[in-house]
């Protein structure tokens, strides 16, 4: 029989080690923030109820000091029914949970931080040929939470981490009240009068919308082939990689998130979608936000399907540009790429001209 007890305490050693290494890669506000969110889930805390403020800080300085304890610990194999299996082997480690009802993920994100999570199966699917685990209830997961993730040619979307992370980001709009994009989105759910079933519908709107993104992310990586994640690699944390991912993201949703939002008039999606387009992929593309203020002006889909059109020409054109420079630079290529990627540069080079089909 399995120890699931074994097994999530394994899992979580996994995290705390992997946060050890990584909890320097954010701003302090940000970590402060992550930390907060942290502390809720381990404690199932409600969004809507305020954290004890004492209990927080002395949490935390517990956290540092385990942290400092496990920086150079080797991440352990999982124990599983009759073997112990590598945490990178989400395969081998899933052909056995989740029969049993549940599902694991362990790969890499930004700055090649390793990511881990257990959790209960909500759903499985196949679409496009990708293989895609809904996950409920966490019982393991680190300080940064992806609420999706492409290993392969399976999708892992888990909804309680999607949940959280709209929470964050209502949080963050409550704040300021600046973000007008966040308002219209949220106005789209009526979360004046029930916060809680508004919060759920908005959960399952945006769980669709992140598959959609990571289909997006297969489709590009089926495009550029090994050579794109070679020079990923060879980037880590630099600035250059935060630009290439930016570049990826973007091809990914002109191939799939926003042609499916707007092929199914998602309205409520497509403000969220704007109210975080933010940080590197606004700042490589700003006519995206140009646009998405003239739908809103003029209620014209048409707006959106050109930018999308031409989005999938631009950047897939970029990413292949970028993938030459690394070609021919090797590891050398990360600040010809910071300058080919700075806004001012003209991309129509990298871009093959207009066909009649798309005029």
């Amino acid at each position: 029989m399995l120890n699931l007890g074994q097994l999530v305490n394994t899992v979580q050693k996994n995290c705390h080690i992997s946060d050890a290494r990584h909890a320097g890669d954010f701003t302090l506000c940000i970590f402060l923030l992550k930390m907060r969110e942290y502390f809720r889930w381990e404690n199932d805390i409600p969004f809507a109820r305020e954290l004890p403020k004492e209990e927080v800080g002395a949490w935390l300085q517990e956290r540092e000091d385990l942290w400092t304890h496990l920086e150079e610990s080797p991440f352990e194999s999982l124990p599983l029914e009759n073997r112990t299996i590598d945490p990178f082997d989400a395969d081998a480690i899933n052909r056995e949970l989740i029969p049993q009802g549940y599902v694991y993920s362990g790969g890499y994100g930004r700055f090649a931080k390793p990511h881990f999570f257990l959790g209960s199966l909500l759903k499985k699917e196949k679409r496009a040929g990708y293989t895609i685990y809904i996950s409920s209830c966490e019982y393991a997961r680190d300080l940064e939470a992806p609420p999706a993730m492409l290993l392969g040619k399976t999708i892992y979307i888990r909804q309680e981490s999607v949940r959280r992370f709209l929470w964050e980001k209502i949080e963050e709009w409550r704040w300021s009240r600046k973000n007008e994009a966040m308002e219209r989105a949220l106005d789209c759910y009526s979360f004046d009068l029930d916060v809680n079933s508004a919060l759920e519908r908005m959960t399952d709107n945006e769980t669709e919308a992140m598959i959609l993104h990571e289909l997006g992310e297969g489709l590009a990586g089926e495009k550029l082939g090994d050579d794109w994640h070679r020079m990923l690699t060879s980037l880590s944390r630099s600035k250059a990689e935060i630009m290439v991912r930016a570049v990826r993201d973007n091809l990914a949703d002109c191939l799939s998130t926003l042609p499916a939002l707007l092929a199914a008039n998602n309205t409520a999606s497509l403000h969220f979608y704007f109210a975080n387009f933010t940080g590197m992929r606004k700042h490589l593309f700003p006519e995206a936000v140009e646009t998405y203020q003239r739908w809103v002006d003029e209620n014209d889909n048409r707006l959106l399907c050109k930018l999308v059109d031409e989005g999938q020409r631009r950047w897939l054109g970029t990413a292949r540009a970028l993938i030459s420079l690394y070609t021919d630079l090797g590891k050398e290529a990360g600040p010809a790429i910071e300058n080919l990627l700075e806004p001012s540069t003209d991309f129509s080079a990298c871009c093959p001209p207009k066909t009649a089909s798309h005029s």
